[in-house]
């Protein structure tokens, strides 16, 4: 497999440190625990908290070091947690799929802007009705802005599960945590 920059930075175990608190909150209290597929899983800091509480998950990222720490500590705690070397991008959702996380993987800064808008608008089309999209970004009004201008102009029914804000005290910042449960396609009219 190709060698890439998160490689080097996962020679540190946990280097994004500890899943959100209102991530934990989210997934905490949501039932049913049903199949998480993770993109962006990195080392898998959300995947085997996720894991933990009941949740079958599995782990998409590009780097083969990452991937192999989470399925790695996954087999040590018995969980079912499975980690994938793929890329996120290109990566189909299956219907069997229940909940579709993307923590930190969002920043829609002006040159990632166009790719980062159609991986969401692929990601919101092939989840499943009553599917579950939960988004953790950086808080920012042009951010957070730009990620409901996707989903409100894609032709499905959205119900709000959460928004709200969770503090990130290991890097000192806050992150906006969106969830929203795909209803139904919008009839449209010709």
């Amino acid at each position: 497999m190709k060698k890439v920059a998160y490689d080097d930075y996962y020679q540190e175990l946990n280097y994004f440190g500890n899943p959100y608190p209102g991530l934990i909150d989210f997934f905490t209290n949501y039932k049913p625990k049903g199949i998480v597929l993770d993109l962006g899983c990195g080392q898998g800091r959300d995947s085997l908290f996720i894991g933990e509480l009941g949740y079958k998950v599995m782990g998409i990222d590009h780097s083969t070091v990452g991937i192999n720490q989470l399925n790695e500590e996954a087999k040590k705690r018995n969980i079912n947690v499975e980690g994938i070397v793929d890329n996120v991008y290109d990566f189909p959702i299956s219907k069997d799929i229940d909940i579709v996380l993307l923590d930190s993987m969002l920043h829609f800064y002006k040159n990632d802007l166009h790719k980062e808008t159609e991986f969401v608008n692929k990601v919101l089309i092939q989840l499943k009705e009553g599917g579950v999209f939960v988004n953790c970004i950086l808080k920012g009004d042009e951010r957070e802005k730009t990620l409901k201008k996707i989903i409100n102009e894609s032709t499905y029914e959205w119900e709000t599960l959460t928004d709200t804000y969770t503090e990130y005290r290991e890097v000192n910042a806050e992150f906006h945590l969106l969830a929203i449960k795909k209803r139904k396609q919008i009839e449209t009219s010709n």
